[in-house]
């Protein structure tokens, strides 16, 4: 988390809205091994906790349940060029405007019609996103491939504990430079970051 406070956002339905559509992250935890991240897909239930599921063979399965975890949620980010200020960048250095959210909490591990559980409505979430032909099921699956699926991965849930983001978006910056700034992130393509900017401008 960035420790200058003008880039903290402390809106929970932002946050949580932000876990929801980048329903992707990094799980970060402590083992005897040293600390070890995995990435995986993230489905936020909206009470409170996030599940995820990870092989079983990755290195951080065994030590999760049970133990306190990190996730860091990464949302839309773009270089910041000093020649996009007004004043052609005088005293400026190049910089990076990013959004980023962190929870931390308690994990257990799922039974298996939790994961299963969890597995379906992810798919269907993401599934519901695609304009194009018939959403994909689980129950498409054979039982005999469905269930050697659902062995090979192991299913937890992580209790948020605490919340920490930074929506670094040139909150620092005069609102001509910053509006400046969201042109130019725009016009190298990168849209969303510069959307946010000029969504959350104070």
């Amino acid at each position: 988390m960035h420790p200058n406070s003008a880039f903290r956002h402390p809106d929970r339905a932002l946050l949580e809205s932000l876990v929801e559509e980048v329903g992707f992250g990094m799980v970060f935890a402590a083992t005897p091994d040293g600390p070890r991240v995995a990435h995986a897909p993230l489905l936020w239930t909206g009470d409170g906790a996030l599940q995820f599921h990870l092989a079983r063979g990755n290195a951080l399965t065994k030590h999760l349940d049970g133990t306190t975890a990190l996730v860091v949620v990464n949302g839309p980010d773009g270089y910041i060029s000093p020649r996009w200020y007004p004043d052609g960048g005088a005293d400026q250095v190049p910089s990076w405007n990013y959004a980023a959210v962190e929870l931390e909490g308690r994990v257990r591990r799922m039974d298996d019609d939790g994961l299963l559980g969890q597995v379906s409505a992810l798919s269907d979430k993401h599934e519901a996103r695609i304009a194009q032909g018939e959403p994909w099921t689980i129950d498409k699956l054979s039982d005999l491939r469905r269930i050697g699926l659902l062995k090979a991965i192991a299913g937890f849930e992580l209790e948020v504990q605490a919340w920490r983001e930074t929506f670094k978006l040139s909150q620092n910056k005069d609102a001509q430079s910053a509006a400046a700034l969201a042109d130019g992130l725009e016009a190298e393509g990168a849209v969303a970051i510069a959307h946010l900017m000029r969504s959350l401008a104070p």
